[in-house]
């Protein structure tokens, strides 16, 4: 199955900020189930720190589009069951290693 990229870097902002928000919403949906949890799932910390290192090299502008594997891919690959927003996770990577998927007339 073939992945859609971002066609603007203004979806592919969005999609990282929607990611951040995910995850914190899915640290507050464990909070919620479980009042007396003392720590989150070890996948958590990772992956948010991930998020979050890839938000904020767009925000100060030294954020560049790669070939490789955006660092919080190997927790997503080892924990994506666990992950409700996994797909979006992966879209962004998608993005990262491809670039945008700019249609060939606006070339």
């Amino acid at each position: 199955m073939s992945l859609r990229r971002a066609r603007t870097a203004e979806e592919y902002a969005d999609w990282v900020k929607n990611a951040l928000f995910e995850v914190e919403d899915l640290k507050n949906c464990l909070l919620y189930d479980d009042e007396d949890l003392q720590r989150f799932p070890a996948y958590i910390e990772p992956l948010e720190e991930g998020i979050r290192q890839v938000y904020d090299a767009m925000c100060n502008g030294t954020y560049r589009f790669g070939r490789e594997d955006l660092m919080f891919m190997e927790v997503v690959r080892r924990f994506e069951h666990e992950i409700p927003f996994h797909t979006l996770l992966k879209q962004i990577n998608e993005t990262h290693r491809k670039g945008l998927d700019v249609p060939e007339e606006e070339i």
